[in-house]
């Protein structure tokens, strides 16, 4: 693909554009297992934009360098319940040689801002600082306290973040009723019109099981005839996994959301709910994810020299779950698996949802009617996970939303993770005064 004129720092920027640039700069990859580049020196930042103002962090860590930063923000009636507002700080790795531009740069270019971290999420965390910025420096505060948290972790299962800070800092989010953060917000154009435009409310997410698959047999020479050879049950079992056929199964967020497609677009009773969800464009990915189990093959190891038939091979499946179907779902990947393959747990995050309606859900959908009139919110659930799901242990009700009002044709999914993560620079600038406004109505 071709890029327009790069501007590296181009002159009057945003603040929200601007402190997503300087975020996108910092490297905070996250390689798994442990490996991680470390949240400290993105946290430094947020930490010294939000003391300018005025707002104390305080700063957690579970191992030296994953940092997670916490601040509360009084409201006026400190009996109501709190709003949480947080992201994560970590990003997933690149390979630097597939992108247009420097993942780490922060350029600007095509109206766009490029790098990781564009859109997953340090976006959301510029959102929340600038926002908190310029309401605090108009003297502004908020009715409700608003805890503001920065995870440190959050690309390998949260184990150093969220999860940590549950466990060992509860008290942190004392108060707190609802959250927002990842997962949905952005804009989808409805019907071959494209006269319809909604945003994705993410009201549920899927869980997520890592399973290691280990099959065993005999060693031996690799001359002779193997009987029992592992790597063959293990080709077998992954075929069998890789072919299973999980069936369309509605939950009350997706119920919710293909009835009201169906009356926003006009489309026929008829269209399947695959056909349906083609209907929003460049995000039908992600759509029609939340309508059924997935369970996939990532990784596969086995043997260790040229003629040596090993003992073992192991296998690693990402399955993800609809609300209410994980037992479900291990039990059919452990008959796919068979005989002399053991499945074993290695992570697990819990499926959730919450409602699609309440009073966050109508704080949100008033904003977005002023911002962005004729506009509608449609609940979404999500297929991956967020830090959602450790603060739901504490009793708190999460929403994913970072409001971007994007074009029609933008494959915005496509970012998550991808190569050439970008946003359009307007977007930024719709996000922050929406949540801003959000902030003021909660």
């Amino acid at each position: 693909m071709s890029v327009g004129e790069r501007v590296s720092d181009p002159v009057g920027l945003s603040e929200v554009v601007s402190i997503t640039r300087d975020l996108i700069r910092i490297d905070t990859s996250n390689y798994g297992g442990g490996r991680a580049v470390g949240e400290s020196r993105a946290a430094d930042l947020v930490e010294r934009l939000l003391g300018e103002v005025g707002i104390v962090c305080e700063r957690f860590e579970a191992e030296p360098g994953r940092t997670n930063l916490v601040a509360r923000w009084p409201g006026r009636d400190r009996t109501l319940p709190g709003l949480l507002l947080h992201g994560h700080l970590d990003v997933v790795p690149v390979d630097a040689a597939a992108w247009t531009v420097d993942p780490f740069g922060g350029e600007i270019a095509d109206g766009m801002l490029w790098g990781r971290g564009a859109v997953d999420m340090k976006n959301m965390v510029a959102m929340i600082v600038a926002s908190v910025r310029r309401m605090v420096t108009a003297g502004e505060q908020p009715e409700r306290d608003v805890v503001l948290a920065f995870f440190a972790d959050e690309e390998a299962g949260c184990v150093l973040g969220s999860q940590w800070m549950v466990e060992h800092h509860p008290e942190q989010f004392a108060g707190v009723r609802d959250a927002i953060s990842e997962g949905g917000g952005y804009s989808v154009t409805l019907g071959e019109r494209a006269d319809t435009r909604a945003y994705l409310l993410n009201t549920g997410e899927k869980g997520v099981l890592w399973l290691r698959l280990t099959a065993h047999g005999a060693a031996g020479h690799a001359s002779l005839a193997s009987q029992d050879s592992a790597i063959v049950k293990l080709a077998a079992a992954v075929g069998r996994i890789g072919a299973l056929d999980w069936p369309v199964s509605f939950t009350e967020t997706t119920t919710h959301l293909f009835q009201r497609l169906r009356e926003l677009t006009g489309a026929s009773s008829e269209l399947s709910p695959f056909e349906l969800a083609a209907l929003v464009g460049p995000s039908a990915s992600r759509l029609r994810a939340g309508l059924q189990n997935v369970a996939n093959v990532t990784m596969i190891s086995g043997g260790y020299k040229e003629n040596v038939i090993p003992e073992s091979a192991t296998a690693t499946v990402d399955a993800r779950f609809l609300p209410g179907q994980r037992n479900e779902v291990i039990a059919r990947i452990r008959e796919a698996a068979g005989e002399g393959v053991d499945v074993e747990v290695q992570l697990e995050l819990i499926a959730m949802e919450s409602p699609n309606d309440g009073e966050l859900v109508s704080v949100i959908e008033a904003v977005v009617e002023r911002h962005d009139p004729g506009a509608t919110v449609l609940p979404h659930l999500i297929p991956g996970g967020t830090d959602a799901k450790a603060l739901s242990r504490l009793g708190i009700t999460g929403y994913g939303f970072i409001p971007l009002r994007l074009p029609a044709d933008f494959d915005f999914p496509g970012m998550f993770h991808g190569v050439d993560e970008r946003v359009p620079l307007d977007a930024l600038d719709f996000g922050c005064a929406v949540l801003t406004d959000i902030i003021r109505s909660a």
